[in-house]
This record gives structure tokens, sequence and C-alpha cells, in this order.
């Protein structure tokens, strides 16, 4: 080959003297044990928030079961598709040099793992922005934010995922198999070039953005629905504030717990790689924890709905005989009831009406 980059080998150099190695068959267990338990949740999910579907598809709470529905969907594919590849790796010996002499395996995995990865939080975002204005923006919301515009903006996050997938193949890089000799991504080890840099700085500067963006737009909705809540006398909101706060947590929780951890290390690899030496274990304990995520996204819909909470309350109040919410009444529609309250603590003339009750109530 006389020093030459032959395309067919372009990711076998990892394979040479590398120092992490995985037992096969507790790998192989844990790798099928994670993707059926992803595909399971996921699916369950899906049968759930396509229901609800079904019930709120001409109202408000349509756009939000939409992106939420694409969000698991995506999970579910990350899982199947990832899940059986890794699956055949282990189950093959992890011999690539055998199986992937075109490196064309090793490119479809690297491009998956780069998709399914940014995809769920580029929605996670998009899903916090809608909340977002759904609760400030009421009628802006309900104008605007239609079916059919939300199906668009799935489809624009989608493609821009792809496209960043496709970037390294579409300047002639490719993805490399990395040092436990499992899994395919950019180049983590002897990074010197500026574009190996740059697409590990885009990964995560992405990633970090839409981690960014949600926990904003969610702390601004937690805010804004307490607000409304200390504001507003009447008692339909309550419910419904106390269900969509404890979500926003939970989903803030789950992306930035799981996520931050390899997004940091991809970005400390970028920026120091020639003084930092990130062991194959770390990067390979990072990579685990974000694929919990797209195990605990779909029980964040699962648990965290109405009912669920309705009767873990119960529970936590018979436990602990503390009354610490009236949970008098749970709307069908939250997000109808959401907006209910947000447009009538801004509405100037119920506003109006409110201050001129006590004064018609004073002249009676």
């Amino acid at each position: 080959m006389n020093g030459s980059k032959s395309p067919g080998l372009a990711g076998f150099g990892i394979l040479k003297n590398t120092t992490c190695h995985t037992e096969k068959k507790i790998s192989v267990f844990f790798s099928i044990i994670f993707m059926t338990v992803g595909i399971l949740s996921n699916s369950l999910a899906i049968a759930i928030l396509m229901k609800a579907y079904q019930r709120f598809r001409q109202k408000s709470k349509a756009s939000f079961l939409l992106l939420a529905s694409g969000l698991v969907i995506t999970d579910l594919f990350g899982h199947l598709i990832n899940g059986a590849i890794a699956v055949f790796v282990y189950a093959s010996d992890k011999d690539w040099i055998r199986f992937n002499q075109s490196n064309i395996l090793c490119s479809v995995f690297g491009i998956c793992m780069v998709f399914f990865g940014l995809c769920p939080l580029f929605l996670g975002s998009v899903m916090a922005v809608e909340r977002c204005i759904g609760v400030t923006k009421p009628i802006f919301h309900s104008t605007k934010m239609t079916s059919k515009h939300v199906k668009m903006m799935l489809t624009m996050v989608c493609l821009f995922a792809v496209l960043i997938a496709l970037l390294p193949i579409l300047r002639f890089r490719a993805y490399q198999i990395q040092a436990s000799r499992t899994w395919c991504f950019y180049k983590t080890e002897h990074v010197e070039d500026w574009e190996d840099r740059f697409y590990l700085l885009l990964f995560s500067c992405l990633g970090l953005l839409a981690l960014a963006i949600s926990f904003l737009c969610n702390a601004v909705t937690g805010i804004t629905l307490l607000r409304v809540k200390f504001k507003s006398q009447q008692r339909q909101g309550r419910s419904h504030h106390f269900e969509m706060i404890i979500q926003l947590l939970a989903i803030m929780c789950v992306s930035c717990i799981c996520w931050s951890p390899f997004l940091v290390t991809m970005a400390r690899i970028g920026i120091n790689e020639s003084r930092l030496k990130e062991t194959c274990e770390t990067i390979l304990f990072a990579l685990r924890m974000a694929t919990w995520n797209q195990i605990l996204d779909p029980w964040v819909y699962i648990l965290l709905r109405k009912a669920v909470l309705k009767n873990l309350y119960k529970i936590t109040r018979g436990c602990c005989g503390v009354h610490i919410i009236n949970l008098h009444m749970w709307e069908l529609s939250s997000i109808k009831n959401s907006l209910k309250v947000a447009a009538i603590s801004e509405s100037p003339v119920s506003s109006k009406q409110i201050n001129l009750q006590p004064l018609s109530s004073m002249g009676q």
C-alpha cells in the first residue's frame, strides 16, 4: 500500500495496539438487554402518544404530541439499528477486518451514531421551545403552531441531523473504529487535523446548545407556570401546573445527566487531544450513559402522566400524612388548561373585570 490511505482500510488504524478490552459474553448480554428494553419502552410510549394524539388531534395539545412521538420514534429506530449493529459486532468477535473490508459498515454505524445522537437532542429543544411558546404566547401558539407547521419542523430537524451525519462522508473523511472496537465515530485518537477537531467540536457544540436551549426554555416555562399559579385564584390550573413542572424537571435532568459527560468528553478531545489522555473506558462509559437517555426518555411520558401522578400523590400523601397540594380536578387536556389560565392572566380585559368585582361587591 506504500503509505497511501486506502478507503477500504481507513477505519482500521485504531485496531493496532488497542488497550481497551471488553468481555464478549457480558458485552453481548448487556447490548441485547439495552436494545430490548429500549425497543419495548419506546414502543409502549409510541402507543400511548398515538392514542392521545387521536383524542386531541384537533386541539392545541396535538403539536406537543407530534413532537413527542417524533422523539420516541427516533429513539426506537436508534435502539433498533445501532443495537443490531453492535450485537453483530460483538457476535463476530469484533473482527472488523473480516466483515468490513470496504469500510461500509463502519460508515453506516458512524452515521447512525451521529444522527440518532443529535436528532433526539434537537427534538428535545424544539419541544422545549414549543412548550415555552404555548405557555407564554398562547394566542400565537394556537394560530401558528398547527400540525402542518410541526410536521415541517420535524422534517427540517431530521434533515439537518442527516446533513451533520453525512458531512464527513461528503468531505471524504471516513468514520473511525474506536479503541474498544465496538462502535464507530469521529476520530478520537491522535487528532491532529483541523477538520477532525471541527467534527468533534461541531457535534459537541450542537448537542450542548440543544441542552442549553431546552434548559432555558423549560426554566422560563416553569417560572411562568408558577407565576400564573400564584396569581390566578382559579382551581382548574393547579393540577396542570403540578404535572407540567414535574415533567419539565424530569426531562431536563434526564437529558443533562445522560448526555453531558459524552458531549463534554468529545469537546475536550477536540480542543486538547494532544495534552489530554482520555482512556477508552472513560469514553465508553460516557457513551453508555448517553444511550441511557434513549431508554429513559419514553418513561417520562409513560410514568409522568395525569393518572399515574395522581395515584403517586395519593400514595405519598397516605404515607406522609401531609396535605401538599390540592388535586381537585384533572382536566383531559393539560395544554388547553394552560392556555386558558395564561390567557386569563395576560388579558387586560380580564384583569379589569377582576379589579371591578370588589368595587361592585362593595357597592352592593
